[in-house]
């Protein structure tokens, strides 16, 4: 396409030599005075041919009309005009040419990130078809526990022998893959019978977990809920657990990432407000986990809107949906060692659970809630916990219920906390102790009184696809013991957005969703570039649009080391990551931004997490508070935590061997699901058997 474009395009050169033609005179110009031998006013003339030689042998007269000397500049000045005329069209076409040449390329560099996720996407279909000689294997196994949920609820068996079987087919994951790989093709007699011919000579191996939820990534994402649901469980199903998740069937969901979903057709009832309403519920597999998610019939509009969060009735919403996914798990005879519930939205979960439900088969469960955010709470009426067939006057008790401050109220957040036999709270940075002492939201009576059910675990990331050795949308992949790649992908990230090559350059990436002071902005690039750095400012988010700050900050912005990018792109989120040396973070303590999830990324892509804003003053004393916090904290807080950015740059140029071991030691820390968040969570379970 190039050549093609070079050939229709003249180069300068051969334009400047046919414009340098135009200042020849023509040999055919009339001059005022005929001389002889063609001499004409000192220059020479070719004879002119015109309609005179019609006259035949009539001789043509010695004194012809000629034009003034007048004329004659009228006519040079046209000359030059000309001449001025062809050099601005050369430069105009040269440019166009240079537009062109510069559009193909940036063309060409988008079909390589194309290239790049269509080979990312056949390796992971290659990989999934891979299992069980071309099938998936969990793929059978959640069929298989599907199917016998779809017979429960059909009453072709009963509650005794479905939960046997579970326990039989989790306990044998290998082998009963092999033996029911056609179960697709088999009617649920044929599926029956073979049930009951196949031996039980396996150990009880793992726990089986319930985890009942309101986001789930990719199926709805709003919080970092959705990320942590989809990356404990797969950790735990690579450890040997089984993990199933229920969530609501909202309208926004993603079904295109539920495998083999489909509708089970039976009838199924759960009690709100006094009565029993029907849903529709709804089967199918997302990475590897079972998904069961509920649909009310009666109150559609529960769950059929634009948001999953921010409605005057959600506390309604989520209490119905609570206490459907516990009917449901009854109905169908399942035994799980654990029910997992989260923030205040499945709190209610919890006195549910042992106020009605832990007779009905349930003994051998126990409960654990997961706080993200303990100032997200939910404070309401305590006669609202009767819509679910709870007892007000039995929970609205300082002791239960009763928040610790609006004593007329209860507090759903801080009910889940009291109703539970393990309570983790997810923070990457601090200790249990500062927790309760500093960021308990008035929950502070409450958490001191279960300090011994208390957990603390940082979150974690996804391994699979963000790792820098194998990561597909890279133009060449490195590691810690090999970092010649990160260079490549610098430089392929400065050629992308359009930033000078150089490897040797500071480039500093920020992954942001929002910035509050355009002032601190202005400071932070000034200080980079005016050192010889580079900035990309990345707005990347998928849910949000830009800001009118930003788009202003963007139009003012004028320096050839600075470029912004706005809008979501995978692959150019991961050269991001892989060409910055440093990842800026607003703070190392803001949940709001997910900066946890940053830092661990930049962390294994070998670039440093520099803070802009210092650590909160409630962070700063009682060091004693800080005996119990995580390896990750430990980690970040004696490398990264009080490196300021302009320190950062300077002991990279200072001494940049020492940086690039600082940073290859970095990248090999384990802080993804499957490393302490995991561990932490199967020792919570552990525990949970000597109760």
């Amino acid at each position: 396409m190039e050549a093609l474009i070079r050939a229709a395009i003249p180069s300068p050169v051969h334009l400047l030599n046919r414009s340098a033609a135009i200042q020849r005179p023509p040999n055919h110009l009339s001059v005022s005075r005929s001389r002889k031998n063609g001499e004409v006013n000192g220059l020479y003339s070719t004879p002119s041919h015109t309609g005179l030689e019609d006259q035949g042998d009539e001789q043509m007269p010695e004194e012809t009309i000629q034009p003034s000397n007048l004329e004659a500049e009228g006519k040079h000045a046209n000359i030059w005009r000309l001449f001025k005329e062809a050099q601005q069209n050369i430069l105009y076409l040269n440019k166009q040419r240079l537009l062109v040449i510069e559009e193909l390329e940036k063309a060409n560099r988008e079909k390589q990130l194309l290239l790049g996720q269509i080979e990312h996407f056949q390796l992971g279909n290659q990989a999934l078809d891979g299992r069980a000689n071309g099938t998936d294997r969990l793929s059978i196994f959640w069929e298989l526990l599907h199917r016998i949920d779809s017979m429960v609820l059909t009453q072709k068996v009963n509650i005794e022998e479905a939960s046997n079987w579970r326990r039989l087919i989790m306990d044998s994951k290998v082998s009963i893959v092999d033996a029911f790989s056609d179960v697709l093709d088999q009617r649920d007699s044929e599926l029956l019978e073979k049930l009951r011919h196949f031996a039980d000579g396996c150990k009880r191996n793992g726990f089986h977990i319930v985890q009942i939820c309101t986001e789930m990534e990719p199926l709805v994402y709003v919080g970092s809920l959705a990320s942590y649901v989809t990356g404990l469980s797969r950790a735990l199903q690579r450890k040997g657990h089984t993990v199933e998740v229920v969530l609501p069937k909202y309208a926004r969901l993603n079904l295109g990432e539920v495998q083999g979903l489909r509708e089970i057709e039976a009838e199924f009832y759960s009690y709100y407000n006094g009565q029993l309403h029907g849903n529709r519920i709804w089967t199918g597999i997302v990475h590897g986990i079972g998904v069961t998610l509920i649909e009310p019939i009666f109150f559609s509009s529960f769950f059929s809107r634009e948001k999953i969060y921010g409605y005057s009735d959600d506390f309604e919403r989520f209490a119905y949906f609570s206490r459907a996914a516990l009917d449901y798990l009854v109905k169908t005879g399942k035994k799980p060692d654990v029910l997992h519930i989260h923030n205040w939205q499945t709190s209610i979960v919890g006195p549910l659970f042992w106020d009605i439900f832990v007779k009905q088969g349930l003994e051998g469960t126990k409960i654990v809630l997961t706080c993200h955010d303990l100032n997200s709470q939910c404070l309401e009426q305590p006669d609202k916990l009767a819509l679910s067939g709870l007892e007000p006057a039995h929970l609205h008790r300082p002791d239960r219920f009763q928040d610790n401050v609006r004593a007329s109220l209860v507090n759903l957040l801080k009910g889940g906390i009291v109703y539970s036999n393990k309570v983790v709270i997810i923070s990457s940075m601090h200790s249990k102790g500062r927790i309760i002492h500093n960021f308990g939201y008035g929950l502070q009576p409450t958490l001191a009184i279960h300090n011994d059910k208390l957990l603390i675990a940082p979150s974690g990331f996804d391994n699979s696809t963000w790792d820098p050795s194998q990561d597909k949308f890279l133009p060449k992949n490195y590691s810690a013991d090999d970092l010649e790649g990160k260079a490549v992908c610098k430089v392929a990230l400065q050629h992308h957005v359009g930033l000078p090559k150089d490897a040797s350059v500071a480039l500093v990436g920020w992954i942001y969703q929002e910035v509050s002071d355009m002032n601190t902005l202005k400071t932070v690039a000034q200080s980079i570039t005016h050192g010889g750095g580079q900035l990309i400012l990345a707005r990347i988010d998928k849910m949000t649009n830009l800001d009118r700050a930003s788009e202003s900050f963007v139009k003012d912005l004028k320096d050839e080391n600075v470029r912004f990018i706005d809008g979501y792109d995978e692959a150019l989120s991961h050269l991001i990551f892989a060409g910055s040396d440093i990842i800026l973070c607003q703070s190392f303590e803001d949940p709001t931004l997910q900066v946890p999830l940053l830092q661990m990324k930049a962390l294994k892509y070998g670039a440093a997490p520099v803070a802009l804003s210092s650590s909160d003053d409630r962070s700063r004393h009682s060091a004693d508070l800080d005996h119990d916090i995580s390896e990750y904290a430990q980690f970040i807080k004696s490398t990264f935590e009080n490196i300021p950015l302009n320190q950062a740059l300077g002991e990279m140029r200072s001494n940049p061997s020492k940086w690039k071991r600082k940073m290859a030691d970095a990248m090999d820390k384990d802080f993804s699901w499957d490393a302490e968040t995991c561990n932490i969570h199967i020792s919570a379970y552990a525990a949970l058997k000597n109760l």
